[in-house]
């Protein structure tokens, strides 16, 4: 099941809001090593989490564990490219438009993924998410996705059948550079996820397909 939660987030997030946050901190900072701040509770948050952005989250539909998730904001407002890492791309002032919205902290929980879709692969599952970003974005009027990356999710992002177009990256902020990215979210790039993923219907409510048609 995949939903996006949007402000104002009702009461009924709130599971998946923290079920968010905890993978967040568990995927970031205890396995890659991030220097990210955490709250005490084991949850990873930064400012940008205050600022309403929207979320995409993917649960169980049996159990109601989240499996992934990951965080848009447009481009129009603050974002961690703008703000933090400006040196991947200095040019980023050209992408600000209502069109292009930025991709931060896109993560799956591989053990949930194992215990409870032992089907799915961890590499495909996060190709699946990548297409409900793309499937979102594209039922809301966006059609490009900029994104900050390690040199290595390159590979995984064209693995997975995405259309990349790596615009810049620079060192200083990590043991590994930091690349910028801006993703295209055209129909023959979701086509080309969907026919690697074996998927021919909707991830969301159909209503979300007529949108993106129309």
């Amino acid at each position: 099941m995949f939903r996006v939660l949007q402000a104002p987030y009702r009461s009924s997030d709130a599971d998946n809001l923290d079920q968010m946050y905890r993978l967040r901190k568990r995927v970031f900072i205890d396995q890659l090593d991030w220097s990210l701040q955490h709250c005490p509770a084991g949850l990873e948050r930064d400012r940008y989490d205050a600022m309403d952005p929207v979320y995409i989250v993917w649960t169980d539909d049996r159990t109601g564990t989240l499996l992934g998730s990951t965080r848009l904001m447009p481009t129009t407002g603050p974002t961690l490219l703008y703000d933090v890492f400006g040196e991947t791309f200095p040019d980023a002032a050209c992408l600000a438009s209502p069109g292009i919205w930025e991709a931060t902290r896109t993560c799956v929980d591989c053990k949930a993924i194992a215990a409870l879709r032992p089907d799915i692969s961890a590499s495909d599952a996060f190709a699946t998410l990548c297409l409900a970003i793309i499937e979102c974005g594209r039922a809301h009027g966006i059609h490009t996705i900029v994104s900050n990356y390690e040199p290595h999710m390159k590979r995984v992002y064209r693995r997975a059948g995405l259309k990349l177009d790596e615009v810049g990256r620079a060192d200083g902020y990590g043991r590994l550079p930091v690349c910028c990215g801006i993703f295209d979210i055209s129909p023959p790039v979701e086509a080309a996820v969907r026919e690697k993923l074996g998927l021919a219907g909707p991830l969301f409510a159909p209503i979300f397909s007529e949108r993106a048609a129309a």
